[in-house]
């Protein structure tokens, strides 16, 4: 049979509304009887009644989260440090997969919402199609867009830098000599792809550098694989290849060596994410590290204000660019 408040209480030798108000935290009670209550549930084996308290306290301690696949190595490691965050605070995250698909999103969200979630956390699949439900589901709860955003400023945001963080990789590689550049990135449906590539494009203008190439399709190895060929058997061949992502930048270390390239000392490249494969590449990455403890941190801290602060909050987290082995030194 489950320990109950009212046993705690009597082993620690104070009245049940003490023993709730130490266990609860909501109010002051002296360290010394926290302390006693606090031993008293631990040895007793106390389990708190998650629905009672859930009602009383109108929360569930629950925060929802909805990445567009967690197939992208980048989406896992910055739910791993959502769910460090939350359980420091001894709240729980239920996960969802959107599996890059608007009307899967939707669903997750509405269930979510339906779940009673205290917050959610969303990065969108697609940078258009995916705003009416994320339009819907900050109507019902705080909501807080992380890494991609939907147009319109509907909720508070939290990211990246994109820009700063390719022009760091664009100034890089032409303080290391590259005269020639190319581009590749993901097709232009969600808004990390459009800032990358519109950040390429503005530091290439302002190096005075020519750009060999733009190509787009997905944020995947695959991809970089099949643009390195297509880079390859075109006959302009960059000094560097500024990628989207470490995934198309993976892919594109595999396709150069296939038709003959070194790297970096025919062609640099560069990703974006740091992801835990970049520095097992081979030569190891040259990356745009995003800071996903941070990013962690100040989406739940947003979340959290918007529960009492109106107002939309934009919050865009500086970059680091990680020199490794796929770029040369700069001169």
């Amino acid at each position: 049979m489950a320990v109950t408040l009212r046993e705690v209480a009597a082993h620690a030798g104070v009245s049940i509304a003490t023993a709730s108000r130490a266990l609860s935290g909501r109010r002051k009670v002296s360290p010394e009887i926290v302390a006693r209550v606090v031993a008293a549930a631990e040895q007793l084996g106390y389990r708190p009644n998650a629905v009672a308290q859930a009602l009383r306290e109108q929360t569930t301690r629950t925060v929802g989260m909805v990445v567009p696949s967690i197939t992208l190595p980048f989406f896992p490691e910055i739910v791993q440090a959502v769910e460090y965050e939350l359980q420091r605070s001894g709240r729980e995250l239920i996960l969802c997969d959107a599996q890059y698909d608007p009307r899967v999103e939707e669903r997750r969200l509405r269930v979510l919402v339906e779940r009673k979630v205290d917050g959610l956390i969303i990065s969108p699949c697609d940078m258009e199609r995916s705003r009416p439900a994320v339009v819907e589901a900050a109507k019902a709860v705080p909501l807080v867009q992380l890494d991609r955003y939907v147009e319109g400023g509907v909720s508070d945001w939290v990211g990246v830098d994109d820009e700063i963080g390719i022009g760091l990789a664009v100034e890089h590689v032409i303080a290391g000599g590259a005269k020639r550049l190319a581009f590749v990135g993901s097709e232009l449906t969600n808004s990390s792809a459009r800032l990358r590539l519109a950040a390429f494009e503005r530091g290439a203008r302002a190096g005075g550098v020519q750009v060999t190439d733009v190509l787009l399709g997905e944020f995947s190895a695959a991809w970089g694989q099949r643009a390195a060929e297509l880079i390859c058997t075109g006959g302009r061949i960059p000094d560097a290849v500024i990628c989207g992502n470490d995934e198309i930048a993976i892919g594109m270390l595999r396709g150069l060596r296939a038709h003959g390239l070194r790297v970096p000392d025919d062609v640099a490249v560069t990703g974006f994410d740091d992801i835990g494969y970049a520095e097992l590449s081979d030569p190891p990455l040259t990356t745009v590290r995003q800071p996903r403890e941070q990013l962690a941190r100040e989406a739940l801290r947003v979340l959290a204000e918007a529960r009492t602060s109106p107002g939309l909050r934009r919050i865009a987290v500086a970059p680091q660019l990680v020199v490794r082995g796929t770029t040369r030194p700069e001169e």
